[in-house]
């Protein structure tokens, strides 16, 4: 996980640029960021895909997304992804309780909630008012080039309040069609009820005490009934699932680990716990600390344990680059990237280790790597700074324009993209690839205004 939340997505240039970015208000670079990191995002999913089976969605298509945001929330961002907080997910107890937010998330797009509140958006007049909302659309969106792909992620304005809240009706059918999703993944029904309860004593509470869920999503006495029967008719469905048990835990504890107080974390692991979950939250508290040799010895003792997991070479190369161990950091993101090839967040890691080492031979392969991860994950802000840099060093000041210009367009700093748009345009050859994204960019940033 970096040290700092990035916002990516994946679609081609112009079609968000000229689609979406117009619509960003300033405001997106001080909003709250996703937490990129691609452990959690698969253990997220391994518990989200046999959901997505049950609702006929294919899993392969849909993800969840983390906001770093303290409160309990979790919402639609467009019809492939579900975004959660972190507060919600460090809260829930089990696996069952987050596939349980996951599965009701799913019934909402499979009952075309957020498609209503698309047209309802389309038809508003007051499109300015609309774009605080939509700020961090870019973050969220999906890949087969939808007009409108995302909500707002950190905004806690009344708008965006009313523009996620579902009705009364709406939140009964996603939880008679949540239920029959985790009954046909074999999963008890009675988790909903274990979620609803962290929110129930909520009602009474004045709005600007409550968490964002009871307000987007409301509670009521008939709706928690209903339930009640939904997970009584099908609890004898569920069935044991310790793979489950193991990502859940996994997530939970690597989110909190980062998250959390390394105090904190070292507190709550057990001293004579030497399971992989908890050396890997052991070392990263201990890097946190920072204790660099603890949390180096930790990673080592994890790569023992799983030396065929990516995850655990990531974790270990992030500690040795954050420690300013540039060589070893490269041979371990090496190894993460021949375990997965095809990580974005992955490659990116690797990308900026071997610019730490600032040799040529470093630079030339920092360059490829980072141009295939901005291939798989193009608005990754960290990553397209390291990838102006590496253009930099390669002595191509054109795309090291372009890749500053679209790392600030993600950011929604429109004005600075054009400034670099603009340089950008000046250097590349007229009509080549590059040369169109930053015309893309200088349209984008035009209309904002």
């Amino acid at each position: 996980m970096p040290a700092l939340p990035q916002i990516s997505v994946r679609r081609p240039v112009a079609a968000l640029l000229c689609g979406l970015l117009m619509l960003l208000h300033p405001l997106a670079a001080s909003a709250q960021g996703l937490i990129r990191d691609s452990e959690i995002e698969y253990a997220l999913n391994q518990l989200l895909t046999p959901l997505a089976g049950a609702a006929g969605m294919g899993g392969g298509q849909m993800r969840v997304l983390v906001v770093n945001d303290s409160s309990m929330n979790a919402f639609v961002g467009d019809n492939q992804t579900i975004v959660m907080h972190s507060g919600l997910l460090l809260r829930l107890k089990t696996a069952q309780e987050v596939q349980a937010v996951l599965s009701h998330e799913l019934a909402h797009i499979a009952n075309g909630h957020l498609s209503r509140r698309i047209a309802n958006l389309r038809s508003t007049n007051n499109i300015a008012k609309m774009a605080l909302i939509l700020s961090a659309a870019a973050a969220i969106g999906g890949a087969d080039g939808r007009a409108v792909s995302g909500l707002a992620i950190g905004s806690t304005s009344t708008a965006q309040r009313l523009f996620l809240a579902h009705t009364r009706a709406e939140e009964s059918s996603a939880d008679q069609a949540g239920a029959r999703y985790m009954a046909g993944a074999g999963i008890d029904p009675g988790a909903m009820l274990d979620v609803l309860e962290l929110f129930r004593g909520q009602a009474a509470l004045g709005p600007a005490r409550q968490d964002p869920y009871v307000l987007t999503h409301p509670l009521s006495q008939d709706r928690i009934r209903a339930l009640t029967g939904f997970a009584a008719a099908y609890g004898d469905k569920a069935r044991p699932n310790p793979q489950a048990d193991y990502w859940f835990a996994r997530a939970q504890g690597k989110l909190g680990a980062f998250t959390q107080a390394p105090s904190y974390t070292l507190r709550k692991v057990a001293k004579g716990d030497n399971s992989d979950i908890a050396v890997m939250r052991r070392a990263i508290a201990y890097h946190r600390k920072p204790d660099p040799k603890a949390a180096l010895r930790e990673a080592d003792r994890l790569v023992q344990m799983r030396h065929e997991d990516a995850f655990a070479h990531e974790l270990r190369g992030q500690i040795l680059l954050e420690s300013r161990n540039f060589a070893p950091a490269v041979n371990a993101y090496a190894r993460a990237v021949n375990l997965r090839p095809g990580d974005a967040l992955i490659l990116a890691g690797y990308g900026r280790s071997l610019l730490a080492l600032d040799t040529a031979d470093g630079n030339r392969k920092a360059l490829a790597a980072l141009e295939k991860a901005r291939a798989r994950d193009p608005y990754d802000p960290r990553m397209l700074r390291d990838l102006a840099v590496a253009y930099a060093r390669a002595g191509n000041n054109g795309m090291a324009s372009l890749s500053t210009a679209e790392r600030y367009a993600v950011m929604g700093q429109l004005r600075d993209a054009a400034i670099h748009a603009s340089r950008a345009a000046g250097l590349l050859p007229n009509g080549s690839p590059g040369w169109r994204r930053a015309q893309d960019i200088l349209r984008a940033a035009k209309q904002a205004q």
